[in-house]
């Protein structure tokens, strides 16, 4: 399976953002970077996308917005509980910081992990 990495400026401006969250700590996943809360991945970016992990009242809000979808790592197998965001969100600081604020307090309800 082939991938296209995200753009440099992408995930610059990922690392920049995610840097101002609290608790938030940013490690490589899928070959990018990704954040987590406790060990557990509330966001990151996979082939140019920007993807953020909601509880399930929150996906299908998410969802419900143009330019949203599922997070396919490997085509046709999403990850359950992870929504890409659109980009006109990812563009935007002021309607980012909301979506990641919430997985970041998703991530927080869950157990932790090693």
């Amino acid at each position: 399976m082939h991938w296209e990495r995200s753009s440099p400026e992408l995930t610059a401006r990922f690392q920049a953002f995610t840097a101002t969250i609290d608790g938030l700590t940013q490690r490589k996943m899928f070959g990018e970077t990704a954040g987590f809360v406790n060990g557990n991945m509330v966001t990151g970016l996979h082939n140019g996308n920007w993807f953020v992990r909601l509880p399930e009242e929150q996906q299908a809000e998410l969802r419900a917005l143009p330019g949203s979808g599922a997070f396919e790592p490997m085509a046709g197998r999403p990850m359950r509980g992870y929504v890409v965001l659109p980009p006109h969100i990812v563009a935007d600081d002021a309607a980012l910081r909301p979506w990641i604020e919430r997985a970041v307090a998703f991530g927080r309800s869950l157990p932790a992990k090693g």
